[in-house]
């Protein structure tokens, strides 16, 4: 009997993880088509994202649902109660890096085409690092390899300096020539948004780290992240004003900033 319990444990456990990289693959496709989008000014892929984060949000209503229904027949303890908490935060992280890739899509709806710049070029090449981060430490989750998991953790500082430069480089345009106020103050949100999916990416490392050691990792997060709405031009302040939200690893709905 004790043998069977363990059995269908260890299914339940298997299922979760199969969920998880499913709802990733679903992120991952989102972060991709959502940049494209951008770049292309693609409306009919940009609905296409928007549309699509539904799924994700279903492969997270499932997850949660699968380990409501372990905890309540298993009792699990210690690394196996850790397994389950451990698909429910991931799936959380996943679910909103789904949102902020539709957040992308629905700016790419409301503006004209963007202009060519070196700043589309940067933000490419932050949202193939995010990817690259995103899909490592997945593979972490999935192998329980605790050092893909702090390697990863580490590199989030490359994400945030990347945006800071993008922050400065749009800042100055701004600057420069008022007309471009408006394509660059979409373009803060968007690369702001990429951003934030590296935060969620470094969450699933913080998690990973949880399930295999038993306790949160204590460091202090590494940041290379200085902007600031405070170092804005009043006229993007006022096309931005609302109540102000912060980003904490595990609170924010990440819906549109």
């Amino acid at each position: 009997m004790v043998e069977h319990t363990a059995h269908a444990f260890d299914v339940d456990l298997q299922e979760l993880a199969r969920k998880i990289a499913e709802m990733g693959g679903l992120a991952e496709k989102q972060i991709v088509d959502a940049i494209d989008a951008l770049v292309k000014h693609d409306i009919a892929l940009a609905k296409r994202i928007i549309a699509a984060d539904d799924q994700v949000d279903a492969r997270q209503r499932e997850i949660e649902e699968r380990a409501i229904i372990a905890i309540a027949r298993r009792q699990p303890m210690a690394v196996d109660l850790r397994e389950i908490v451990g698909a429910l935060r991931i799936s959380n992280d996943l679910e909103r890096i789904g949102d902020l890739a539709e957040n992308i899509a629905k700016r790419v709806i409301l503006t004209d085409e963007l202009p060519s710049s070196e700043v589309i070029l940067q933000l490419d090449r932050m949202v193939k690092l995010v990817l690259v981060q995103l899909r490592r430490v997945l593979h972490s989750y999935a192998q329980h390899d605790l050092a893909e998991a702090l390697d990863v953790w580490h590199r989030d500082a490359e994400i945030d300096a990347m945006n800071s430069s993008i922050f400065r480089e749009l800042l100055t345009y701004m600057m420069e020539n008022p007309r471009n106020i408006t394509f660059c103050t979409h373009l803060l949100f968007c690369a702001k948004n990429v951003e934030r999916m590296g935060d969620h990416a470094t969450n699933i490392a913080e998690t990973v780290y949880y399930i295999v050691q038993g306790f949160p990792l204590s460091d202090e997060r590494p940041k290379a992240d200085i902007t600031s709405k405070g170092m804005l031009p009043s006229s993007v302040l006022s096309d931005t004003a609302g109540p102000k939200r912060s980003f904490r690893r595990n609170a924010s709905r990440d819906r549109e900033i």
